[in-house]
């Protein structure tokens, strides 16, 4: 388990060349385990969170935010210079891309500053579909912090009109899928699942498919099964907590709730079937609501979406 709050500590004392590093098989599982090491654990007082919706709150928050959007425009620029270079080599722009998320991921997190626990990391270093319930923009800078080098994303054919973050997305050659063309998002989880079995890849995706509007978990889309059959890759899946609180969704204040990411065991997935789907659904859904505190666990009423939906 690691614990993060503050600046020396989230900074993980990876060496500089390691960001370089294109290898697919990167020394992660070093890396994590160095990191528990260097670690330093912070007092329990940290879990303790007031929310506060005072003006000087407030004032932070903004500077918080405009701070992370300076920060990424200058990442980004650094990391478009190197895409372009790599525009012949679409995998090792992947990596790099990956790399670009490592760096900006802990900055932004550094920048806001939220009092964060890693628990399970021992389970990221090694090839899968990683999957995480989305309630935050903070869910996002989590994740490209913390995947392994060589993960590969899948994400709406929108991300491309997110500002900086969209285009570096597309030119880091991570996929993109048209949700109201069943067909051609078919089509795209099959291409995606050719090219992580031919390149040695991993995957990141959002199994809700859209960010929960009060951190309560939504009904999972079936893709992630999908993807899991045709790669044979095991699935892990990465409970975010507290981002909902720190960030909610349409506002502009960030708030500094304590923030919990873990990974769970790996679930494999060799003898997995396709007269199954809608029951492998079911188990990483339940999964997760085993896994989650009552205030994210879905309403009744979405589960029995959930049920409902796996047998239509």
């Amino acid at each position: 388990m690691m614990e993060f709050g503050g600046i020396g500590s989230i900074l993980r004392n990876r060496r500089l060349e390691s960001y370089f590093d294109t290898n697919p098989r990167s020394k992660s599982g070093e890396v994590c385990a160095k990191a528990v090491q260097e670690v330093v654990k912070q007092p329990k007082a940290a879990e303790v969170y007031v929310e506060d919706d005072g003006w000087f709150s407030v004032l932070i928050s903004w500077i918080r935010i405009v701070t992370c959007f300076v920060t990424m425009m200058f990442t980004t620029f650094v990391w478009t210079i190197i895409m372009l270079v790599l525009l012949p080599w679409p995998y090792e722009r992947v990596r790099q891309g990956n790399i670009y998320g490592h760096v900006t991921g802990r900055l932004m997190m550094w920048i806001l500053g939220n009092p964060i626990k890693i628990e399970g990391m021992e389970y990221s270093d090694k090839r899968a579909i990683f999957i995480s319930n989305h309630a935050s923009p903070i869910d996002v800078f989590l994740t490209m912090w913390l995947i392994p080098t060589g993960t590969v994303g899948i994400a709406k054919k929108e991300i491309i009109w997110y500002p900086l973050f969209g285009q570096i997305y597309v030119l880091a050659n991570h996929l993109r899928i048209d949700r109201s063309n069943p067909t051609a998002a078919i089509e795209s989880m099959k291409e995606a699942a050719r090219a992580v079995v031919k390149n040695k890849l991993s995957l990141i995706i959002f199994p809700e498919g859209t960010r929960s509007k009060n951190g309560r978990l939504l009904p999972f889309k079936k893709g992630f099964v999908h993807l899991a059959l045709q790669t044979r890759l095991p699935i892990v899946p990465i409970v975010m907590t507290g981002t909902h609180k720190a960030w909610k969704k349409g506002s502009l204040h960030v708030r500094p709730a304590p923030i919990t990411v873990k990974y769970l065991p790996p679930i494999k997935t060799d003898n997995w079937t396709e007269d199954k789907i809608n029951e492998y659904v079911d188990l990483v859904h339940d999964t997760y609501v085993k896994h989650l505190p009552g205030s994210q666990k879905p309403f009744v009423s979405d589960a029995q979406n959930q049920s409902k939906g796996l047998n239509s």
